[in-house]
């Protein structure tokens, strides 16, 4: 009897014991670990770099659709990071929360990601997303605007957020800039430019945080230059100052004035700049009135926004009907080719080519161009086309082609949305 005791003892200090064992081992992990919640993410596509993309889009013959990457639910807005060879967007990570991550554009693999964060603007919409570059350091800058608390009443009380980040190291720095309404916001020079669109403006050194506001009372309009004061507009930062422009004509502040740098047989008072991209201006002239054409075409240039120089011009007819908005032109990643609309330049050749008819219908709308002088863009159909600056020869591609926007380290990068109107950032590499 007393060993069956013993016995039944000894069972039930063996149960004890393995119960406290599994408790111990299902108790979770260490207290630094506790309360972490798995992080919501944009994931790649499941496939693998090496195996490509999970969706294969029918895309130009230059690029290889089973060799890239994917991302699905990203934001409207992608920066890039040439020099770096990287891609940022940012991601939802709550209903009012939003992260900034980066990929590599070559691999797809991911790099660091920031801090979540929550936007001044509505929380429906994702907040702004561009890229600036300063002194050879490039940064992506994700930046909001509204109200700084609930009970915000005036205009006073109305800021800019930016949330500027180094490309290499994912350093954040925090600018909030008090702005009474709503700003534009542009990274196209050495600096972050936030103006109202007209005349008021400041830049936002992206290494420092140091905030430099310029009144339009302080931005030397040129002597001589009666419409450098109607329409004044601050375009864009440059090396040497601030651009700015007028109705017609522009200058740099403290720097060149577009009167002395007008491309030759043109009215040196019409130039008026249309984009600013990458240290480059392009810019409309109007031909002297007794130049052959005047009445029918207009000249167009692209201008150093360090010199004013011109680095390359064509001519193209004059619209029937002046429009609102000029394309934006892009620039291929090292530089030598420059696309905007129907313009195509080759700044290494000094050349330029207007993509239309002789008598300016069915213009194209290029809007990408990539090292080896193709560019990408639309007809008036919306037909998808290829353009050779190397020939100045369009082709028409078929309906179905999807075009790029962007090329970087080799890669292209195709903004696709599917059936169930999600997002996907999908990049192919270049054939090659």
């Amino acid at each position: 009897m007393g060993q069956r005791v013993v016995r039944v003892a000894l069972v039930a200090g063996v149960v004890v014991l393995a119960l406290l064992l599994l408790l111990a081992t299902c108790g979770g992990g260490s207290e630094g670990e506790k309360g972490k919640k798995p992080e919501p993410s944009s994931k790649p596509a499941k496939k693998s770099a090496a195996a490509g993309p999970a969706t294969r889009l029918a895309v130009p013959s230059a690029y290889a659709s089973k060799q890239g990457w994917q991302i699905t639910n990203v934001s409207p807005d992608y920066a890039i990071a040439p020099s770096a060879g990287r891609v940022g967007y940012l991601e939802r990570v709550s209903a009012t929360r939003f992260r900034l991550r980066t990929v590599d554009a070559a691999s797809g693999r991911r790099a660091w990601a920031g801090d979540a964060w929550q936007p001044l603007s509505d929380p429906a919409y994702f907040p702004r997303l561009l890229a600036v570059a300063k002194d050879g350091r490039e940064h992506f800058v994700a930046w909001s605007y509204g109200k700084v608390g609930e009970d915000a009443l005036t205009s006073a009380d109305m800021i800019v957020a930016l949330d500027v980040y180094d490309v290499e190291t994912g350093a954040q720095r925090r600018v909030e800039l008090p702005w009474p309404d709503a700003p534009s916001v542009n990274g196209a020079g050495p600096g972050i430019l936030v103006s109202d669109g007209g005349a008021e403006s400041a830049v936002v050194d992206p290494v420092t945080g140091r905030v430099t506001h310029t009144a339009a009372s302080d931005l030397r309009y040129p002597k001589g230059c009666g419409d450098c004061r109607v329409q004044t507009q601050v375009r864009a930062v440059t090396e040497k100052g601030l651009l700015v422009s007028g109705r017609r004509e522009f200058w740099v502040r403290g720097g060149w004035h577009s009167r002395k740098t007008a491309p030759a047989g043109t009215d040196a008072a019409s130039g008026v700049p249309t984009s600013v991209t990458d240290g480059r201006i392009l810019a409309r002239w109007q031909k002297k009135r007794a130049a052959k054409g005047a009445a029918d075409y207009d000249v167009w240039a692209v201008h150093d926004t360090t010199t004013g120089k011109v680095l390359a011009k064509t001519e193209c007819r004059k619209p029937a009907i002046e429009p609102g908005t000029h394309p934006q032109a892009a620039v291929a990643p090292e530089g030598r080719y420059l696309v905007a609309g129907s313009l195509g330049f080759d700044l290494e050749t000094a050349t330029g080519h207007c993509f239309e008819e002789a008598d300016g219908t069915k213009p194209l709308s290029l809007t990408m161009v990539t090292d080896t002088g193709l560019a990408y863009g639309t007809t008036t159909t919306n037909t998808p086309v290829e353009a050779d600056l190397t020939t100045s020869r369009p082709t028409a591609l078929l309906p179905n082609v999807h075009i790029p926007t962007a090329e970087v380290a080799g890669t292209a990068l195709f903004p696709w949305t599917d059936r169930k109107d999600r997002p996907h950032l999908l990049a192919y590499a270049r054939r090659g």
